[in-house]
């Protein structure tokens, strides 16, 4: 017999929200995400062993690795369409299972037939990009609400992880593996994300009556347009990949070899980014600032710590501490923001806003790579440094004064 409930004199706390890492659904799915960054960080390291060990020149290099940017951003922007259109568990499936395909034909081709290892590298990009505006919303399909903010750190700590890790145990297995090899365990974790991931929720049929894929898109642009916040982010958020990440690309290995007189210099700044990254999404998994869209930009302003810390004459110390500070500010920005998209963006155009995000970030780093290098031998580059550096601190400090930046919502959530 029951017992009758007391009057009510108090109410009764909520109970404790399960762990994320209790929920099997969501485990697969970061096995997953984890399989595929390791598979997309360990292949250049590998087709770098290959220019070592003669079986492919560094112009073939160029070539494979541009191949491969290019089927990603080509992509993405479909795969964002067709993850909103069927079910966005399938859009994994099929689209790891291409990139898993292309490992076998990189294997075929390497020291034999740079077509062909063009050919793959460009489907394996493809792969990649139609993954990952899917992956975002298999995020938001499988994880409830307010334990969103602990998945999405977790995910961004799988893809820094695999960011410290790939090349690390890739250089291990090359000791002991052919190129080819390797290049096959590449395909083979991508099957791993292919075929690991829970069933998520189906998609809507498609029918006759369905939008083409171009007013499908604009959709999704329209639906980014509703949300002041997400403009702004994103113009922010390419300000530093686009003008800070390039410049600090071409620079760290330039002033760790002419001002340190050492490659060290190099690899503990970038080590102390992926480690400060790590920290600052175990940070942002526990703490939610009230002002959480103005918290975020702050630290994706802190990003402008490290061309600063290039352009003066500091020890090398300073420059590693800026580095971690920077990798610290990327994730206090990246685990709010994609938290709120799953959260603001309509549930059934939330793969084509994220396929915006990525298109936009990603696609516009390679053009201010390809400016950085001349702008720092016409200007030089303190001169680069100095402007970039700026723009990484005032374009997201002008996004903040955006409606609805302060929250990343249209009011401040009560909870993530």
């Amino acid at each position: 017999m029951a017992i009758p409930s007391a009057p009510a004199a108090a109410k009764s706390p909520s109970p404790p929200t399960r762990s994320i890492l209790r929920d099997t659904a969501f485990l697969r799915l970061w096995a997953a995400t984890t399989a595929s960054g390791l598979a997309t960080w360990a292949l250049p390291f590998v087709l770098g062993l290959a220019v070592l060990h003669r079986d492919l020149g560094a112009a073939g290099l160029g070539l494979v690795l541009a191949a491969r940017t290019a089927g990603f951003l080509l992509a993405v922007a479909v795969g964002g369409v067709l993850a909103d259109r069927h079910s966005r568990r399938a859009v994994v499936l099929w689209s790891a299972l291409a990139a898993a395909v292309a490992a076998p034909l990189l294997a075929a081709g390497l020291g034999r037939s740079l077509v062909l290892m063009t050919a793959a590298a460009a489907l394996a990009g493809a792969g990649q990009g139609a993954c990952r505006p899917a992956f975002q919303a298999l995020t938001a399909e499988t994880v409830t609400g307010e334990r969103r903010r602990q998945a999405n750190a977790a995910m961004t700590m799988a893809v820094r992880s695999s960011t410290l890790a790939g090349p690390a145990l890739t250089a291990l297995l090359a000791a002991f593996l052919d190129v080819r090899v390797l290049l096959l365990g590449i395909g083979a974790l991508w099957l791993v994300a292919a075929l690991v991931p829970a069933k998520g929720a189906a998609g809507p049929v498609a029918t006759a009556r369905q939008a083409g894929f171009r007013a499908e898109f604009m959709e999704g642009i329209r639906e980014a347009r509703r949300h002041p916040w997400f403009l702004a982010g994103l113009a922010a958020l390419v300000a530093v990949i686009a003008l800070g990440y390039s410049a600090t690309s071409v620079a760290l290995p330039l002033i760790s070899r002419d001002r340190y007189g050492s490659e060290w210099v190099l690899a503990a700044a970038m080590t102390a980014y992926t480690l400060g990254a790590l920290g600052g999404a175990l940070v942002v998994a526990r703490i939610r600032p009230r002002s959480q869209g103005w918290a975020a930009l702050a630290g994706l302003a802190a990003y402008g710590f490290a061309p600063l810390s290039l352009m003066l004459p500091v020890p090398a110390g300073v420059v590693v501490a800026a580095y971690a500070v920077a990798g610290i500010g990327i994730e206090l920005f990246n685990v709010p923001w994609f938290t709120a998209t799953q959260r603001e963006v309509a549930p059934d155009k939330l793969a084509r806003v994220s396929s915006l995000d990525f298109l936009v970030s990603y696609g516009l780093a390679p053009v201010g790579l390809a400016l950085i290098a001349p702008a720092v031998g016409y200007f030089g580059v303190t001169a680069v440094l100095g402007v970039c550096a700026a723009l990484c601190f005032l374009v997201p400090a002008a996004a903040a004064l955006v409606p609805t930046a302060r929250h990343f919502a249209r009011s401040a959530p009560a909870r993530d």
